[in-house]
């Protein structure tokens, strides 16, 4: 026998012998691989020998040591029969080491791992989706076991890779590829698991794998509605928002940013901004979770306001983007803010506030650039198109500051009211954070309406203990001031700011609508004795209210809910900070605007007239049955009886009426229609009142408040009647005065001059004996101030440098110029010349 024949003999015998059997002996294998080797059947379909693999189990729990080569073995053998396609063999060597995992605890699992996740690897490479499955649940069940001690060395790079894009599976089968999603949204998920509490493992949340494992599972969750998220783990998108939930509920602070920049980038790149439903969705989602988080750990509050600055840092990257794209954004912030604005604090909520305005103003600029460019002759429909989506984010913004803002607590709703009306522009002052020049009337007047719309939100639903904290002085100054513009929904608005205010018991709503109520107890209305408090800031405020409720009466632009908005503003002053003193002020008041009304010395429409005794009627039938005074109640009933007779245009239920018929005049003469002073002080000359004040007339003082809140101050109008007056007089010179005796006469006759002074004299002695402290210190202060601005202008006038031989500066056409001065042209003191 040759050689050759000797070796076909030897193979033929090899050939022969059992499957798990190599070699010449079987006998010299070590005891591990045989072990091994018995657990595989002959015929795959029988599964895994359960004796045998016990004795195999008992082995590896019996000498730990082992495990690192009874791992190897089974990593080589099942990687031969993936090779060769035997996938029986692959389910059977996956199943044993799924047992041995489940089975040993020991810190020599540790080299058994590595060759587990090997083997782990080698299937999720395959093409098979039945083997890419199979991987993908032996791995789950690895994650789920806890380890003793850390792992200093492994990593899961290649699982998030591949996990990653099976969720992103196009398999041509709509099952297989589901199948699939599921097992790489579970493969993530132990990922996950695995990661997340291990320090050692913290690189999970570096943003090149949160790249891939956010956008499968937002990809995953956008495929279906919510009617297909029902199915549980069943249904690839239930499961990714349960994965989803779970990595965002583990994230750290330091780590929010690199989870929630995906989201956004994938919001970009899917273009799902607009419709923003499923943006909204993830957010809520983001915001719930982080706030989950809040209960366990105290440090995590700020988490829900770092997700909101991220949102709005990504809205300043689209600040040039389409109105539709800036509008998903803000809405997006819109839906989530309430949850977030409760675990808000410290300046940075003034910094979201800062923003948003400065995107408001932003989409102002946007409406009426596009305004101007449909003028100049561009597309009228898409130019209108533009400017209503530019409408639709402003709005936005403005339901995003107040449900932001209605949101934080009261102490931080106060800064946030401040820090708004610092924003407010206001016509003659300089406005530092809002350039009004560039965006004109028309921008400016929008801004003001947006912002003080924004206010009322903010205003809502706040309770201040004490009316100086919910009205400080810087707040009040600037509302009061927009209270005086020309325009009655500027007006309107900020009404409604001081009804929300001073309403701190919920009674704005029982008064609603100008009307004569014929019995206020019905209205159960709620009050309580009024604070020292508010009896100090009603004494050193109060006049500025009454004041701009005076002023804001006689605007020829006022309509029905103008005077309703007023009335209702006298019900609440006098529910919640009226004392004896607030209410002779305030019939006082009442009893102006019926001069107001009857003099008619500005010539105001029939309408307002009218609507002014309207107005007084209907307060002062409320304040008389407020304040229970039997002979207050039957003066006012009796004139309001008389009116519903004889002039029913004089009463809130007849004038606010379309098709009610005005007269031409108010008749003087009938003294019954109209509320008696001398009257009203006899009703109320009892204890408790001091009814000598009501003979005193209210007459508001003039201050440099009503010129600068008016489109054109009251120092440009001056000048302009000077100009017009200049032109149109003659030339002087050509003019000679006729001089007669009746002229003469007048010169020298001067007790009328003397009478008038006379007069005046005694009205000044009156006012300052009768009238109010406050009164007389306004009248005084502002006073005060006028001359103190009139000096001032004439020094900024009259004051030059003194000239000086080394020459003056000037600056012309950008260029400095030196002009010198000789000293024989200066003028000297006559001191200092001898």
């Amino acid at each position: 026998m040759n050689y050759v024949e000797l070796l076909f003999n030897s193979a033929v015998l090899l050939t022969s012998l059992p499957a798990g059997v190599c070699g010449c002996c079987g006998r010299c294998r070590p005891r591990y691989k045989r072990l091994v080797d018995n657990i595989f059947p002959e015929d795959p379909k029988d599964g895994l020998v359960k004796s045998d693999m016990e004795k195999l189990t008992f082995f590896a729990v019996s000498a730990p040591e082992k495990l690192d080569r009874i791992g190897e073995y089974l990593a080589e053998r099942l990687s031969r029969d993936v090779v060769r396609h035997r996938y029986g063999y692959v389910v059977i060597a996956m199943e044993a080491l799924d047992q041995l995992l489940m089975a040993c605890h020991s810190q020599s699992i540790k080299p058994f791992v590595e060759s587990f996740l090997h083997m782990v690897a080698k299937l999720l490479e395959s093409k098979e989706p039945d083997l890419q499955v199979l991987g993908t649940n032996s791995f789950v069940k690895f994650a789920n076991i806890e380890e003793d001690t850390p792992s200093y060395h492994r990593r899961y790079d290649f699982f998030v890779s591949q996990f990653s894009a099976m969720c992103h599976s196009t398999h041509e089968d709509p099952e297989t590829r589901t199948r699939i999603r599921i097992a790489g949204i579970k493969g993530l998920q132990g990922v996950v698991r695995k990661t997340v509490n291990d320090e050692l493992q913290a690189i999970i949340w570096e943003p090149q794998h949160m790249d891939k494992l956010i956008p499968s599972m937002l990809f995953n969750m956008q495929e279906s509605d919510d009617s297909d998220r029902a199915g549980g783990e069943e249904n690839p998108a239930a499961l990714a928002e349960s994965c989803f939930r779970e990595l965002l509920g583990r994230a750290a602070y330091g780590n929010m940013n690199n989870a929630v920049r995906p989201v956004l980038v994938h919001l970009d790149n899917h273009r799902l901004w607009d419709p923003n439903e499923f943006a909204v969705s993830c957010f809520k989602i983001i915001i719930v979770c982080v706030c989950v988080c809040v209960c366990v750990c105290v440090f995590q509050a700020q988490h829900s306001h770092h997700v909101i600055q991220q949102v709005l840092n990504h809205l300043d990257t689209h600040s040039k983007n389409t109105p539709r794209v800036r509008a998903g954004i803000v809405q997006v912030l819109l839906e989530t803010v309430a949850i977030a604005a409760k675990g808000s604090v410290g300046p940075t909520v003034l910094e979201v506030f800062n923003t948003l305005l400065k995107h408001l103003r932003m989409s102002v600029d946007f409406e009426l650039g596009e305004g101007s460019r449909r003028n100049s002759g561009t597309s009228l429909s898409s130019g209108r198109g533009k400017e209503n989506e530019e409408r639709i984010v402003q709005n936005a913004i403005i339901q995003t500051i107040g449900f932001f803002g209605g949101n934080l607590p009261d102490y931080q709703r106060a800064e946030v009211m401040m820090f708004i009306m610092g924003k407010v522009p206001v016509y003659g002052t300089p406005c530092h954070t809002l350039d009004t020049v560039k965006i004109g009337h028309q921008g400016t007047k929008r801004i003001q309406t947006m912002l003080l719309s924004s206010l009322i939100m903010v205003t809502s639903g706040f309770k201040c203990k004490t009316m100086s904290a919910g009205l400080p002085a810087a707040f009040l100054e600037p509302l009061c001031s927009i209270s005086l513009m020309e325009d009655s929904e500027l007006r309107q608005l900020v009404l409604e700011i001081l009804h929300n205010i001073i309403d701190r018991h919920d009674n704005r709503a029982k008064l609603r609508g100008i009307r004569i109520i014929p019995n206020v107890a019905a209205l159960k209305i709620k009050r309580e004795k009024i604070s020292k408090q508010d009896v100090v800031f009603m004494k050193k405020h109060g006049q500025q209210l009454y004041r701009h409720i005076y002023l804001g009466s006689k605007e020829e632009d006022n309509v029905q809910k103008n005077f309703e908005l007023l009335f209702t503003a006298l019900a609440l002053l006098t529910i919640e900070l009226a004392n004896e003193e607030v209410v002779i002020d305030l019939i006082r008041l009442s009893l102006a605007l019926q001069d107001l009304a009857l003099a008619n010395e500005e010539n105001m429409p029939m309408f307002i007239r009218c609507g002014i005794m309207a107005l007084v009627a209907a307060y002062l039938n409320f304040l008389s049955q407020m304040i229970a005074n039997p002979a207050f109640c039957q003066h006012v009933s009796k004139v309001i009886e008389l009116r519903n007779m004889d002039a029913p245009f004089l009463l809130p239920e007849h004038v606010f009426r379309e098709k009610c018929v005005l007269p031409e005049s108010l008749d003087h003469g009938d003294s019954g229609l109209y509320f008696q002073t001398a009257e009203l002080a006899d009703a109320l000359s009892g204890p408790g009142y001091n009814a000598e004040r009501l003979t005193v007339a209210y007459v508001p003082q003039v201050t440099d408040e009503d010129r600068l809140t008016r489109r054109k101050s009251f120092v440009d109008t001056i000048s302009l009647q000077v100009d017009i007056l200049s032109n149109s007089l003659p030339d002087q010179s050509t003019l000679a005065e006729e001089i007669t005796f009746e002229t003469l006469k007048k010169a020298i006759d001067t007790t009328g001059l003397e009478e008038q002074e006379r007069e005046k004299r005694r009205q000044v002695m009156e006012k300052f004996q009768k009238a109010p402290f406050e009164e007389i210190a306004a009248h005084c202060e502002s006073k005060a101030n006028m001359l103190h601005d009139r000096l001032a202008q004439i020094f900024e006038l009259t004051i030059r440098p003194p000239p000086s031989p080394s020459g003056t500066v000037t600056v012309t056409s950008g260029h400095t110029q030196y002009q010198s001065v000789p000293v024989y042209e200066m003028k000297f003191p006559d001191l200092c010349v001898y």
